[in-house]
């Protein structure tokens, strides 16, 4: 992924042009404008302060991609580039996840849960969107037609941010003061000829007396991939077979009961790509209303329709047996054939059997959402005196996100346990069931949720004081916050008739009014120091105050030394603390032998007394940017983030096993364990109890110059994990399906050469060997290569064309895979893919 990390001298001049053309570019208080009459570069907001300064140095690392750079490679999402970065660990949902991500795209920096890290749009929060009462943004909701660039600050952000800034900002800078007419058409496929991509995007501009109004408009739609359809795919078995299974018997072609041989293959029905379209609608505008005073807004609504598909319903019941022990007279019961005693199926202890069935009649799971994410953002800053230096700002933004979901052929396991009784030659002959029985078992579960925010700013920020090597500056503000959620299942999901797991309807808010300030001290000619304080008091929680020192050095005019200690939280979201109970079948041991079946039914809770969990971050680093070779920049990075009190669930297994052995009260109360080992209540609540801790070492190398009667870009960014341990078990350089992976080593690699009309790009992006959690045995390293050119036919046409994993490199094998195998968040599961664009502007 070509990326450029932000340091004293290679990026400076770059966007302080851009700054110097946009109005609140980054930030509550940014009024960088330029004048129609003044043509002048003023002072701007970069992502990680809210003080406006003259120049991009500051403590904190920051790596900024551009729309050249997110064109050049061919992403059409904001989460695939996101997740190209090296800063990036776990398994982040997007557009390959397809088992339970409802379509969403998340950004998980540092591996750390993508409720971590906090999503700015113009450096304002983003609503939190998704199918209902979410805890992170849905990157769907941002196209990738309106990004100028993309801003990563790689510290703790609490203190100048609030909330959710534990291990990092993303801050999305949308596309501003544009004149005239911009067209763009892309499109890709894959060297299957299938997972076909495109997107269509305009953008009008124009100025006015002192100001400019920006329009946009896109439109993209992703078709799907079919996990079989590649021919590294492994058959995925599953004991759940389309004929059904009584025990562990199934019924052969004789008529008789045997021990199940094969399996039922998923891979056929379910996605490696999902689909999805989106409709977006964008807009920005600046207008200087007087010669000290600014109106800035932008406008944003997105339209996403996502699918998702999976094998057929696996339904699992118990059925009573006529005639067993344990089964009261009257009751619906089967009656077990010759054929199925003389095979060995016969009634537990309580008077039942287990029946398996792969409900492949009623066809494929088809999880459907249709989401609308709107936005706007307004804000009227100025100049308190022009003498003074001072500026204010006053900016108010609403988010709102609603969703329909649904899931076609979904199973009543209610109505099909009574099927069974009252058709039972149906059901164990073999054969397909009938019309009847399917339409009568067989229900679309549906469900909506949402998501609303308001927020309320102010502030102040300008020059204090002179002091001998310079001017003190200082930013200070309050701002108002109200969030709200809620997600309402489908009734017969609440009912618990569902074979997916029960589940109450989720609805809640709180609001939070917060204070901050900071302060920019110059102590020497090179030494400088930023402090930041924040102040948030919660309606649910209560308070949290968190600080934030920086240092930057200059050692010399080619060496500059930072580093950065910050304190953090993350309040607990909507659905922690106000989430429904969720019913959830766990394979759990009962050490009293109560419980018959090898899963055991577990009622997920929320609580809303929980705390805000807690963080400590510190980063330490270079730049260095030698004068004897012009255009070389190279910063080194340490970094550490430690995570307190963080929301978690306690391990089930444990409690009970503690329950048993030593009659535990506080285990047994905890899982609310009756008497005698009763599990009719077994309880796994949310709790503050877990922990994060993790480091590494970023490393950053940009290289521009000129050769050969061309123009040259190098860059390299490396990302070298030294250790993640979360609840105290060590992941560092482990891959599994639950959480992705922590590879110790993930570098990025390009290279550019072009002259004024053309350039041609090489990237390649490497994932280390890693240690299978499952199995211990190690999983091979990937090396990925994209190729990609742009000719500029003339000023107004411009044509891309590029190859992503260019040698058609197979995702690695992991024996836990969250899907086909492998892990498809972290491996490119699709392929080789061709894209292409052109760009029309008038």
């Amino acid at each position: 992924m070509s990326s450029v990390t932000l340091t004293a001298k290679a990026i400076r001049r770059s966007l302080l042009v851009v700054a110097a053309t946009s109005v609140a570019t980054t930030g509550l208080f940014s009024s960088a404008v330029i004048a129609a009459d003044e043509q002048k570069v003023e002072r701007i907001e970069v992502t990680g302060s809210r003080i406006q300064r003259q120049d991009m140095e500051t403590a904190s690392p920051v790596t900024v991609i551009s729309s050249e750079a997110i064109r050049a490679e061919g992403f059409t999402s904001v989460d695939q580039l996101l997740q190209a970065q090296t800063s990036m660990a776990g398994a982040a949902l997007g557009s390959s996840s397809n088992n339970g991500s409802d379509g969403v795209a998340q950004v998980d920096l540092r591996g750390m849960g993508s409720q971590r890290t906090l999503v700015l749009l113009n450096g304002r929060r983003m609503v939190n969107s998704g199918s209902g009462a979410d805890s992170s943004v849905d990157l769907n909701s941002i196209p990738v037609a309106m990004i100028s660039r993309v801003e990563i600050l790689k510290d703790g952000a609490s203190a100048v941010y609030g909330s959710d800034a534990i291990a990092g900002v993303v801050n999305i800078i949308t596309k501003k003061d544009f004149e005239g007419f911009q067209l763009d058409l892309n499109g890709s496929t894959t060297s299957e000829s299938d997972g076909e991509t495109g997107e269509m995007s305009g953008l009008y501009g124009f100025n006015t007396d002192g100001g400019n109004y920006t329009f946009g408009a896109a439109y993209s739609k992703r078709e799907s991939v079919i996990q079989s359809d590649r021919s590294w795919t492994e058959p995925g078995y599953s004991s759940f077979l389309p004929t059904g299974s009584l025990g562990s018997k199934v019924q052969n072609d004789a008529g008789e009961w045997v021990a199940r041989s094969t399996g039922y293959d998923y891979t056929t029905s379910s996605y490696y790509q999902t689909p999805n379209e989106r409709y977006s609608l964008f807009a920005n505008m600046v207008q200087e209303l007087d010669n000290d005073l600014v109106l800035t807004g932008d406008v944003l609504y997105t339209k996403r329709k996502s699918d998702q598909q999976l094998a057929p319903q696996p339904a699992d019941v118990m059925l009573n047996v006529c005639g067993a022990d344990g089964v009261a007279a009257g009751a619906s019961c089967i009656t077990l054939s010759d054929a199925m005693v003389a095979g060995g199926i016969a009634a537990d202890d309580t008077g039942r059997v287990n029946y398996r069935r792969r409900t492949t009649d009623a066809g494929p799971r088809i999880y459907s959402q249709d989401t609308d994410t709107f936005r706007i953002s307004a804000a009227l800053a100025g100049e308190l005196d022009i003498n003074t230096g001072m500026n204010w700002d006053l900016a108010y933004t609403y988010g709102k996100n609603k969703a329909d979901s649904s899931v076609d052929n979904s199973i009543n396991a209610t109505n099909l346990k009574e099927s069974v009784y009252a058709n039972q030659d149906a059901w164990f002959s073999g054969v397909p069931l009938t019309g009847d029985i399917v339409n009568d078992i067989s229900f679309t579960d549906n469900a909506n949720g949402g998501n609303e925010q308001h927020t309320v700013s102010a502030g102040l920020n300008g020059d204090l004081f002179d002091v001998s090597a310079g001017t003190v500056a200082f930013a200070i503000g309050a701002e108002y916050r109200y969030e709200s959620g809620y997600y309402n299942p489908d009734p017969v999901t609440v009912a618990g008739d569902s074979t997916a797991a029960q589940q109450d309807a989720t609805d809640g808010d709180y609001n939070v009014i917060s204070v901050f300030q900071e302060v920019s001290v110059p102590f020497t000619d090179k030494l400088t120091g930023e402090f930041a304080l924040r102040y948030d008091d919660y309606s649910t929680f209560g308070k949290a105050s968190t600080w934030k020192v920086g240092l930057t050095y200059e050692a010399t005019d080619d060496l500059m030394l930072r580093g950065v200690a910050a304190t953090g939280f993350r309040a607990p979201s909507i659905s922690e603390l106000f989430g429904g109970d969720t019913g959830s079948y766990d394979y759990l041991d009962d050490p009293w032998g109560n419980a018959q079946d090898p899963q055991i039914l577990v009622r997920y809770t929320s609580d809303d007394d929980l705390k805000a969990e807690e963080s400590d971050s510190y980063t330490a680093g270079v730049v260095y940017s030698p004068s004897y070779v012009d255009g070389l920049s190279l910063t080194l990075d340490y970094w550490r983030f430690k995570v307190t009190n963080a929301i978690t669930r306690l391990d089930v297994q444990a409690g009970l096993d503690e329950c048993f052995a030593n009659a535990s009260a506080a285990a047994c109360e905890t899982f609310n364990i009756g008497a005698n080992g009763d599990l009719s209540n077994l309880t796994n609540s949310l709790t503050n109890v877990g922990s994060q801790d993790t480091s590494g070492v970023d490393f950053n190398l940009a290289y521009n110059f000129e050769a050969l009667s061309l123009d040259w870009k190098i860059s390299n960014d490396t990302t070298y994990l030294l250790n993640f341990e979360q609840e105290g078990n060590d992941y560092t350089n482990y891959i599994d399906g639950n959480f992705g992976a922590y590879a110790e080593v993930r570098n990025n690699f390009s290279i550019q050469a072009g002259q004024d009309s053309w350039n041609v790009n090489y990237f390649n992006r490497y994932i280390g060997e890693m240690d299978d959690l499952g199995t211990g045995d190690k999983v091979d390293a990937v090396l990925y290569h994209n190729i990609a050119g742009t000719y500029f036919v003339t000023d107004m046409i411009t044509l891309s064309a590029g190859v992503k994993n260019f040698t058609d490199e197979e995702p690695s094998t992991v024996s836990n895979g969250s899907d086909g195998g492998t892990v498809p968040e972290v491996y490119d599961t699709i392929g080789r893919q061709y894209y292409g664009g052109v760009t029309v502007k008038f």
